[in-house]
């Protein structure tokens, strides 16, 4: 690999870095990836053929990771690949180039400043200097944009969302952009809407720290037991009291799991019942027709009744230990 420079002295030279490397590549570079460009910046200075494995000795890193790396600042942009090499590109002018050109592709109309567009831009400067304290990147410019038309946030929502990244230390696109798709598919457009789903991820959490607590669980909840909570508490609109009776059916099972939990819930909510109390007199109920049944059967000695469609539950219900 060919490293084209002007020829300096190494003890009286300097390398010179422009600040829109710290504020624009800094953040989402790996500490390895950016121990590379600054060496490779540094070389660039000087007219010699750099081997690959030599960048490996001098640096202490494995070929995998120079090789990844030039990769990636190849796909930044940052490097161009020649025949003989490579060649750093200027960084200022590149982002130059990305903040005009779609400057000039605007129409009159959208030039046109309104109440609207005036009100979105007060909101991106004050992320400028709360969240970056004054130097954000100029690409986030274009990129807060582009999520004000994508999502449809108002002015406060997106506030909103830079200060929770900002506090879970993820200041990033990647991050930013995982949270705003999660609102969007929640239907969060204003503030009520955010305060809305805070509080239902409020109670969500409050149930799921309760039923690990109930089932002695050590862990966290996965993903997808987490989304039977959220069935539970959502779309039944059951309470925890009526969760807290299936809870309590699991202890003749040795390992319960939440797939057991929602097959006993999920038939009182076809059998449409909504308190406690109706769950528990059916329960009532059913255990006194088993006992019934049981009572017919040692005087008849006969042992088949038909138990209809829902047998199987009546089974689950009967709070005795079988065997699996």
């Amino acid at each position: 690999m060919k490293l084209e420079q002007n020829e300096l002295s190494a003890l009286f030279s300097s390398t010179n870095l422009p600040d829109i490397f710290f504020t624009e590549y800094l953040p989402e570079a790996s500490g390895d990836y950016v121990k590379i460009y600054l060496y490779i910046l540094f070389l660039s200075k000087y007219d010699k053929d750099i081997k690959v494995n030599d960048l490996c000795k001098k640096l202490g890193l494995p070929l995998k990771v120079i090789q990844d790396g030039m990769k990636y600042w190849e796909d930044q942009g940052v490097l161009t690949r020649k025949n003989t090499g490579y060649i750093l590109n200027n960084l200022q002018e590149k982002e130059l180039h990305q903040l005009y050109k779609p400057k000039v592709a605007l129409s009159a109309e959208q030039i046109q400043k309104s109440a609207e567009s005036q009100k979105k831009a007060k909101t991106i400067e004050y992320i400028n200097n709360r969240y970056f304290s004054g130097l954000m990147p100029t690409s986030w410019y274009p990129d807060i944009e582009l999520w004000f038309k994508k999502y449809d946030f108002d002015d406060e929502v997106m506030i909103a969302l830079f200060e929770y990244c900002f506090d879970k230390s993820a200041l990033h696109r990647n991050y930013i952009q995982v949270v705003a798709d999660s609102w969007f598919k929640n239907k969060i457009k204003t503030f009520n809407d955010l305060d809305l789903y805070y509080e239902k991820q409020e109670k969500l959490n409050k149930v799921a720290n309760m039923i690990s607590k109930k089932l002695g669980l050590s862990r966290q909840l996965t993903q997808y037991e987490y989304a039977y909570i959220e069935k539970w508490i959502i779309d039944f609109n059951f309470s925890f009291d009526i969760i807290e009776i299936a809870l309590k059916r699991t202890t003749s099972k040795v390992n319960p799991s939440f797939d057991y939990i929602d097959k006993l819930i999920t038939d009182w909510h076809d059998r449409e019942f909504k308190t406690a109390e109706q769950v528990n007199k059916f329960l009532t109920d059913m255990k006194q027709k088993n006992k019934n049944i049981k009572e017919l059967e040692k005087k008849t000695g006969y042992q088949k009744y038909d138990q209809r469609s829902y047998d199987n539950l009546n089974n689950l219900y009967a709070n005795k230990k079988t065997a699996d």
